[in-house]
């Protein structure tokens, strides 16, 4: 069993990271699939993980993307076609459900992290909300930037490299119209490509028209 004092958030973060050390770790390779147990919690070491779902028309949406300490798994959901995949070379940890309930120290530091991550998703569902697909493509790159972002001379770079058919499943469109969005961002100057053809968003970028 796991044992972790009650703590505030910085020495939360501290635990879970000696926890880290204390366990094994596992690896999966970027694009690999993440099997999930129903009395399981993984949590996320190093790296970034996806959570889609798939419809029953083969199209997939995505939920939400799980970073460094946040967890996921079956126990946070209800839906059936449910999946994790990692979204870069990711090290997890696994946690029963037992574990974390014998610690008030470890539901306290996941609860948190947890709460971050759902508030993540419940944002990206929100961009359906906006009537023009170039607002929707808009408010998710600067949710990313939030989230994901690494601060440049030249703006915020996004720490994840996006396929254009993911961030169109993000938003309800197309691949085609997303490529075509970002060019004109692009020529807007509102974001650019850095060499490793990563999306930097620039420093005086707004939501704003």
């Amino acid at each position: 069993m796991v044992h972790l004092p009650i703590a505030d958030e910085t020495d939360s973060r501290h635990s879970l990271e000696a926890l880290y050390h204390s366990r094994k770790l596992h690896s999966f390779k970027r694009g690999e699939f993440i099997a999930m147990a129903p009395q399981e919690v993984w949590i996320v070491c190093r790296g970034v993980v996806q959570l889609c779902l798939f419809y029953p028309s083969g199209d997939q949406v995505l939920l939400g993307l799980v970073g460094s300490s946040m967890p996921f798994g079956l126990p946070f959901t209800a839906l059936e076609s449910y999946y994790a995949a990692a979204l870069t070379n990711v090290d997890l940890l696994r946690l029963t459900l037992a574990d974390i309930e014998a610690s008030a120290g470890l539901s306290q530091s996941l609860f948190g992290q947890l709460s971050r991550r759902l508030r993540q998703t419940e944002a990206i569902l929100a961009t359906s909300n906006y009537r023009r697909v170039e607002d929707r493509l808009r408010h998710l790159l600067f949710l990313l930037k939030n989230e994901l972002g690494q601060p440049t001379v030249n703006g915020t770079r996004l720490g994840i490299k996006l396929t254009h058919q993911q961030l169109a499943s993000a938003i309800g469109t197309s691949r085609v119209t997303v490529t075509r969005l970002l060019g004109k961002l692009r020529a807007q100057g509102w974001i650019r490509l850095d060499r490793n053809r990563r999306i930097v968003i620039a420093a005086d970028a707004s939501l704003s028209e």
